[in-house]
């Protein structure tokens, strides 16, 4: 039986050393080929970094709702200001891993496993495109109900809907969002465009239910098999957790702002559905002694 266990550990460590040396390899490849395409790549410093990706941020909010301070902050803290390896050789900056659906290359770094599998990007902007449709799902569905520039609950709500462990991932965002003044970068919305937006998003939202699983979960090597492994000398951990929604696919993250402002074609039975309280629990709230409700009240959703 000894014998068996020690030929056992010897046959996973010769397997681990083939592994290895074929992702030094690729390695080396990848790694000339980025230097070649940017023999003057520079560290970024927090400034240049915003500066570089305030754009795309903006363009991606105007699309989706994401406030493009949200966005920029992730990608300052989760890429180290774009200079973790995982951002100069992948050109992912906000950890993205790869899924059965991948096509592109891999790369793999120690994250939450040995190896884990990260997407490759042919540019910084494909990153920041595939950051929006990565929260294009059920669990993240309710963010979209916030206004554009409402970042505060946008920090929060990513954290309760699971997307950080970190406890104090909201507050990271925050301050960075604070002392780099990113929410001068977040705009207003009218009623109607907001409406025009949501209808977009949760159009895309529900039609991709179906497929979340496969287009969200990990795997350990996507279909083009095409894997780089290098050091991340400035290790940024990516903040990612078991989706619990797959297993429990009736059930959404509860995300309740303390209060909502009434909106043209609201009802209260719709409010009530939207934020996961009865019809009498609003009512005894807010004092109200029918179901009327006009534009502009403001509506106490929590004791």
């Amino acid at each position: 039986m000894n014998n068996r266990l020690l030929a056992l550990a010897l046959a996973l460590v010769f397997f681990s050393a083939c592994k290895t040396k074929k992702y030094s390899r690729n390695n080396k490849q990848i790694e000339k080929a980025a230097n070649k395409a940017n023999p003057d790549v520079k560290s970024y410093t927090t400034l240049n970094y915003i500066e570089a990706f305030k754009a795309v941020a903006v363009e991606e909010m105007n699309k989706y709702g994401i406030p493009a301070s949200i966005t920029l902050a992730q990608g300052i803290i989760e890429s180290g200001s774009g200079n973790s390896s995982l951002a100069k050789y992948a050109n992912n900056h906000f950890g993205i891993k790869c899924t059965s659906e991948w096509k592109g290359k891999a790369y793999y770094k120690d994250d939450d496993q040995a190896n884990d599998c990260f997407r490759v990007y042919k540019d910084a902007r494909e990153s920041y495109k595939d950051h929006s449709e990565f929260l294009k799902r059920k669990r993240y569905s309710f963010l979209f109900e916030l206004d554009k520039n409402d970042y505060k609950n946008w920090a929060y709500g990513l954290k309760q809907a699971g997307y950080a462990t970190n406890p104090r991932y909201p507050d990271m965002l925050i301050n960075v969002i604070d002392k780099y003044q990113l929410y001068q970068y977040d705009q207003p919305e009218s009623e109607r465009d907001k409406l025009k937006r949501e209808d977009k998003v949760f159009t895309e939202i529900n039609a991709n239910i179906p497929n979340e699983k496969k287009k969200f979960t990990p795997v350990e090597v996507p279909p083009s098999k095409q894997v780089l492994k290098t050091p991340d000398t400035l290790k940024i951990s990516a903040p990612v957790v078991q989706d619990t929604s797959a297993a429990r696919p009736d059930v959404a993250p509860i995300f309740k702002p303390t209060s909502y402002t009434v909106k043209q074609g609201d009802t209260l039975y719709g409010i009530s559905k939207r934020f996961n309280i009865s019809i009498d629990e609003l009512k005894t709230l807010n004092n109200l002694t029918d179901t009327g409700i006009k534009i502009g009240q403001k509506l106490v959703l929590v004791k």
